[in-house]
């Protein structure tokens, strides 16, 4: 890989409602010597847009909702071979995007900005950084992949890559699913240190309960074809569990001399059918693991012709 220029990279900026922060963004990366910056817009009230494009950036209204469809809709205009995407929020310095060029000169296809290296007071509330960590740590078990920060809004594409993704989310579960795509697809990926502000101006977008288990929900669905035996495990032994604690309960009610029969059923049925979701996520497992192999080997031939 040879030495990226300014003309190599496109400079992403998802935005909705930015207008307090858009401008002097984009006017750093001007200087910086970035001059292909594309905002894609969900939509905005505030003139984030008419902002935008006076600073002289490229702006495209997105058809649909959300961040997800924000972001897929982008990569189908982007032609540069690269792209740093940045949230138009103003908690990132655009300067650290110099940081994410190196990794992508030495062929890595995607980079994640990790925020938790150096953040500012007041960037994350206990809850935000408690939530994060679940949510890493579960992103660990379900990938094999322990990463810092799968959610984190600056990040670095190699786009001849990176178009491969198969990508469906619609809103902020798209993080989690090009981390984990990127994952799936065998390309590579590498985090690096940035800096991270608290929000400017208006509260954030992210509502933390409900676009949490959104992700969580997406984590783990995702994993269900790139890591059977997690997903259907987790899937057999909650159902197993909640078997074995209703058949404490109705043992502890037989030695009172109290019968229930229905529920006995319903506990043996719980019990067997746990115990069989995760037999087959043990199948499921290994003819994934026949497919990675399969796949590897016909690449290899490839490559040799």
């Amino acid at each position: 890989m040879g030495e990226i220029t300014g003309k190599d990279v496109c400079i992403l900026i998802p935005t909705l409602n930015e207008a307090k922060n858009i401008e002097r963004l984009i006017v750093e990366f001007k200087e910086m010597g970035y001059e292909n910056i594309f905002v894609i817009d969900g939509h905005s009230t505030d003139g984030t847009r008419e902002i935008a494009r006076s600073a002289g950036a490229t702006v495209v209204t997105q058809e649909g909702k959300g961040k997800g469809s924000a972001i897929k809709e982008a990569f189908n205009y982007i032609e540069s071979p690269y792209a740093i995407m940045i949230d138009g929020d103003g908690t990132y310095e655009p300067k650290d995007m110099l940081k994410f060029l190196k990794p992508l000169e030495e062929g890595v296809d995607h980079v994640l900005g990790n925020r938790f290296e150096d953040y500012e007071k007041g960037a994350f509330t206990r809850f935000n950084l408690l939530g994060n960590r679940i949510l890493n740590k579960l992103f660990g078990f379900a990938y094999g992949i322990w990463l810092n920060d799968i959610l984190t809004g600056y990040r670095g594409f190699n786009m001849r890559n990176i178009k491969k993704l198969e990508l469906n989310e619609k809103g902020f579960g798209i993080e989690a699913e090009m981390t984990a795509e990127t994952i799936k697809k065998g390309l590579s990926i590498r985090e690096i240190p940035i800096r991270y502000l608290r929000r400017r101006g208006d509260p954030t977008k992210l509502h933390p309960i409900k676009d949490g288990i959104t992700i969580a929900t997406t984590i783990f669905k995702l994993a269900k074809h790139h890591n059977p035996l997690f997903y259907f495990g987790m899937i057999g032994v909650a159902t197993a569990l909640a078997g074995i604690l209703l058949g404490i309960y109705i043992v502890d009610e037989w030695l009172k001399g109290i019968e229930h029969i229905p529920l006995t059923i319903l506990t043996t049925l719980l019990i067997v059918g746990g115990v069989q979701i995760f037999i087959f996520g043990l199948l499921s497992d290994l003819i994934v693991t026949l497919h990675r192999e399969t796949m590897r080997l016909l690449q290899q031939k490839e490559e040799k012709k």
